[in-house]
């Protein structure tokens, strides 16, 4: 089997231009106009402190090994993964071409691109098994899949479901302590966690979040939201400003611009709008959150999670509850 390289563009911000230009692409601007196809990964390095002498020997090891493995490794033919962390979809394609310096993409972290044909359905990662979803969770920006994870990656593509691990499997499992990265991978386990909660339960937990940063909420009941889900607001009532309108959308489905644009059609002028979409948002959605003539902010799973974390020791009972943690210490 041709091997499966994951490479994420800044972070994951980058998953949507991959796959409308049919590319993979990485950044460190200075060192990808200087690196050739057949340099030694020695003489990258020399290049990478060359252009930043203060930093540190294993920052410019990891850099430049990952420039020559962009280079030098990935073969065509090999296959290709992207992660989306915002919606939580893979994108899996086969590289189709040499790897090319573009200078005109160094704003977005794109200098080097491989073109890659992408498969036209993203894979969700709700329905990987627990080590493959770690195996595809660290943080370099290039690194090889292990076999087992990338063929049942393939598998799932073709739409062969996996086969769930056995409970002492899964005990075994969850009882990893070291990952490439801990804190990537744990925030990854909460998004499961928080994303199998029912719509009621997912609507709760916005409305504790909110609570924890300051605010008092009034939570709409099932079927009479009138297009909001949550007011949240310095008084609970929503006399004093600021007042926040939340719709809550649990759903697999990405929210489109239709969505935003009916969810803006009953605000006042002084509403502040908050938006949460765990599927995500399409491009559209973006751009019409963006004119919105009242202030907007769309939050996906990641946004939600990321919250929850920073005011997680603020959050009341009813909302621990909701998603128990435990808070773990881990030399800095």
């Amino acid at each position: 089997m041709a091997r499966m390289w994951m490479v994420r563009g800044e972070g994951g911000q980058l998953y949507d231009d991959f796959r409308e230009r049919g590319v993979v692409a990485i950044g460190w601007n200075e060192l990808a106009a200087r690196a050739r196809l057949g340099m030694t990964r020695r003489q990258l390095i020399e290049l990478y402190k060359a252009d930043a002498p203060q930093a540190k020997e294993g920052t410019a090891i990891s850099g430049a090994s990952q420039v020559w493995r962009f280079i030098n490794e990935i073969g065509i033919g090999d296959w290709v993964i992207t992660y989306s962390p915002a919606n939580r979809t893979y994108l899996v394609g086969k590289v189709v071409g040499e790897s090319e310096y573009q200078p005109e993409g160094s704003s977005k972290g794109m200098s080097l691109i491989r073109p890659v044909e992408w498969q036209p359905q993203e894979l969700r990662r709700d329905i990987l098994t627990p080590t493959t979803k770690n195996s595809l969770g660290s943080t370099l920006t290039v690194f090889v899949v292990p076999d087992a994870p990338a063929e049942e990656v393939l598998a799932a593509q073709a739409g062969k479901p996996s086969t769930p691990p056995s409970i002492e499997e899964s005990a075994e499992q969850e009882s990893v302590a070291v990952f490439d990265d801990i804190e990537l991978q744990a925030r990854e386990r909460i998004k499961d966690l928080v994303n199998a909660l029912g719509w009621e339960d997912m609507q709760e937990l916005v409305a504790g979040i909110l609570r924890a940063m300051g605010y008092k909420t009034q939570v709409s009941t099932p079927g009479s939201d009138r297009g909001r889900d949550i007011i949240a607001s310095p008084d609970g009532f929503g006399f004093e400003h600021p007042r926040i309108v939340v719709e809550v959308k649990h759903r697999k489905q990405k929210m489109g611009s239709q969505d935003i644009r009916s969810f803006l059609g009953g605000r006042h002028a002084e509403d502040r709008g908050l938006y949460v979409s765990t599927g995500g948002y399409s491009k559209d959605a973006h751009y019409e959150a963006d004119r919105a003539k009242i202030p907007l902010t769309l939050w996906t799973l990641d946004h939600l999670v990321r919250a929850l974390l920073e005011h997680y020791e603020t959050t009341d009972a009813v909302t621990k509850r909701l998603v128990p943690l435990k808070k773990t210490y881990w030399p800095a």
